[in-house]
């Protein structure tokens, strides 16, 4: 039997805020999934997401655990996702857990053994790995020695302020973008901090040195008027520039003696990421094999995200 001739998981979204609304959004448009449960603690906005996808609205956590579900998309606040993503996986539900894994490296490790006994699986939704662009550089330095990655994801305060700073709101996405184009952990953290309008941090510069000697740094903020995310990788032998928002990847090689680089585009197909994510989580699921990113990955970016912040 095929994965197009089996029956649809019986999916559900916890946590009906954007990432939710767009976890519904998607998943409803993936073959592998039927979204049939919605849960949110305001009843209102759980009936709303739930009556745009047919879907039954839950108001209760356990009333949504015991929903008859093969997998959820837990996108509850960040001090939530351990709770329900245990009693998920106890209940036999495959769960893919919105970054960051869990508010603490305590709980990060309570869903990871909690996946482990019941023989679920357990994805991080670390979803700019997903990115044909940040797909694009990979293959494009495939081989290659990586010495330095620079990365800047900045732009304008959020409408709503959350209880996270920037660290953990933002700049998870690149210390995990970093891990994956090195295949690398990093060993080193060097942070600098700063707060002019936020109850958290709201500007973050961050160094770091990895296990194979690559650097790299992260710049981060909500206090740039406009949203810029680019990626910058320096090999021994090309330096590669990614604009992860318009996706466009170009790869410099081959210095003249007068200083210039030959250039070349890098296909980055479009696709939106969020589906790739989901699809990739659904994989995981029908094949047994390991999903794109483990709860071992989720653990591993937030130990680093806490140590930038001092609480690791």
């Amino acid at each position: 039997m095929t994965f197009s001739t089996l029956p649809p998981l019986k999916a559900g979204v916890a946590g009906a805020g954007v990432m939710g609304r767009n976890h519904a959004r998607v998943l409803s448009d993936i073959r592998d999934f039927d979204l049939t449960a919605v849960f949110d603690p305001d009843a209102a906005t759980a009936e709303g997401v739930a009556k745009l996808y047919e879907a039954r609205a839950f108001t209760t956590a356990g009333d949504f655990v015991a929903a008859g579900l093969d997998a959820a998309v837990v996108a509850t606040p960040n001090r939530h996702h351990a709770e329900l993503s245990v009693a998920l996986l106890e209940a036999g539900v495959h769960v893919l857990v919105e970054k960051p894994i869990a508010a603490t490296v305590v709980d990060a490790q309570r869903m990871i053994d909690a996946a482990k006994a019941n023989d679920r699986v357990l994805m991080v939704g670390q979803v700019e790995r997903f990115n044909p662009a940040v797909d694009a550089v990979k293959r494009a330095i495939d081989g290659d020695n990586v010495i330095s990655i620079q990365i800047t994801r900045v732009g304008p305060f959020p409408p709503r302020m959350g209880e996270v700073g920037v660290v953990i709101d933002l700049a998870v996405h690149d210390i995990d973008i970093i891990r994956h184009l090195t295949d690398s952990e990093i060993v080193e953290v060097q942070p600098q901090l700063a707060r002019t309008r936020a109850e958290r941090e709201d500007t973050a510069l961050l160094q770091f040195r990895l296990a194979n000697g690559t650097i790299a740094h992260i710049t981060t903020n909500w206090v740039t008027p406009y949203k810029v995310r680019t990626l910058q990788v320096a090999t021994a032998n090309k330096f590669v520039v990614a604009d992860l928002i318009t996706r466009q990847v170009t790869e410099y090689f081959g210095q003249q003696a007068d200083g210039s680089y030959q250039t070349r585009a890098v296909n980055s197909w479009p696709a939106e990421p969020l589906k790739k994510e989901l699809e990739a989580f659904a994989h995981a699921i029908r094949t047994g094999e390991t999903p794109a990113v483990t709860g071992e990955d989720g653990l591993r970016n937030l130990e680093v995200a806490l140590r930038c912040l001092g609480e690791g």
